[in-house]
């Protein structure tokens, strides 16, 4: 069964949705939005495991050209 998460994105000033397409090739990432608020985007990821989450947040989403910072919620129910 997958693991659900939410991964909060900032982006540097004017890169938003440059980045938002980016997000949106890597593998697992279900939906991916620009948002209002204290963060730029937010995507919906499907991963197996940990591993997998961190592999994708550490090697794909910090080296998108742009993202300064992520935060993660892991989905409990």
């Amino acid at each position: 069964m997958p693991i659900t998460c939410f991964v909060h994105i900032k982006t540097s000033v004017g890169k938003a949705f440059e980045v938002l397409e980016n997000v949106k090739k890597i593998e697992g990432v279900v939906e991916a939005y620009t948002v209002t608020g204290e963060y730029d985007i937010i995507a919906k990821v499907e991963v197996k495991d940990l591993k997998d989450l961190g592999d994708k947040i550490v090697k794909k989403i910090h080296s998108i050209d742009g993202v300064l910072s992520t935060v993660t919620s892991i989905a409990i129910t």
